[in-house]
């Protein structure tokens, strides 16, 4: 049984429920009550989702999550057979000090399959799509890459716009890109957005580079596998605790470039809403008492993507 149009709509139902939920405290700076309501409102809305999916990516149940954890079975149990990869709130810093980029993500894929990567940092190299393959690589210096992409989309470096995680740790990959002549973009959180954003013109974002979150690396793959794009992650090992993880997990090529193929195979669907207003979607706003989200959807099967806004009835989830 293929995916079909309505179920990707019916992810967008998934996901516009646990942005509503993290955007009622969004300012609050709770940022565990708004990733909470997220994860309450997301597991609610996977009971009426018609798959018999397994978390690949989610929840963590050593840290305690007792819900969309790694592992879980979601979905009515009838239907499509399907891997899922989520994040309730990608950033809950960000909603709960209400600044952009805050977005609530899920992912599917039939046919094929999520990498099962335990929670570590990965480097990141992300691009658009239409470009040569390997145009900018890992192991390049950033001038390297810049240089090639500025060729490619005919363009002096000084037009690139690098998106790069504001943290400490970059400082020599930020201080490299500006020699180089480029500008950048720092945000301080929501690498996922930061990934998609290179597949979207309008986004201004040409490439993305650093080091983030691995299981977010596999979300923006997936996106990624459905709009296009180029794509590189490679794990980072910083102490034992992380070689233990690694070792649990089953993987032995530690040095490994993941593609997008490796992390997100299959007929993938990606689904995202905006809690808060970024480079990708606008956040939920109070509308005449109504809620108002903006969502996208988008198929690898099809290419075609989607952007969903709906009205809901407003109803604030704390008191």
């Amino acid at each position: 049984m293929s995916f079909k149009r309505n179920l990707a709509m019916e992810a967008v139902f998934v996901t516009e429920a646990a942005a509503r939920a993290a955007n009622s405290w969004m300012g609050l700076g709770d940022e565990k009550s708004a990733d909470q309501a997220a994860v309450d409102a997301m597991y609610e809305a996977f009971k009426e989702l018609p798959v018999d999916g397994k978390i690949r990516i989610g929840e963590n149940k050593a840290n305690g999550a007792s819900k969309l954890f790694v592992g879980e079975n979601v979905g009515t149990g009838v239907g499509s057979r399907v891997d899922v990869a989520l994040m309730p709130v990608e950033g809950p810093t960000i909603v709960a000090k209400g600044e952009p980029n805050g977005l609530s993500v899920m992912a599917m894929t039939e046919g094929g399959q999520f990498l099962n990567l335990p929670e570590l940092y990965m480097e990141k190299l992300a691009i658009g799509g239409g470009f040569p393959a390997d145009l900018v690589d890992l192991d390049n210096e950033p001038a390297e890459n810049l240089n090639a992409l500025s060729k490619a989309k005919g363009v002096s470096i000084s037009d690139l716009v690098v998106c790069i995680l504001d943290r400490p740790r970059h400082a020599e990959i930020i201080a490299k890109t500006r020699e180089a002549g480029a500008r950048i973009m720092l945000i301080v959180d929501g690498d996922v957005s930061g990934v998609v954003a290179t597949a979207w013109p309008k986004s201004g974002i040409d490439l993305y580079c650093g080091i983030g979150g691995a299981p977010q690396g596999v979300l923006s793959a997936a996106a990624l596998a459905c709009v296009g794009g180029q794509m590189q992650g490679r794990l980072v090992i910083r102490d034992k605790s992380d070689k233990q993880k690694v070792s649990d997990s089953g993987i032995t090529d530690t040095a490994k470039k993941y593609c997008i193929s490796d992390l997100a195979s299959g007929n993938v669907t990606f689904a995202a809403t905006g809690v808060t207003s970024g480079a990708l979607l606008n956040g939920v706003t109070k509308v005449n008492n109504k809620a108002l989200t903006q969502s996208l959807v988008v198929r690898s099967q099809t290419g075609t993507l989607r952007y969903v806004e709906a009205y809901h009835q407003f109803a604030s989830s704390h008191g």
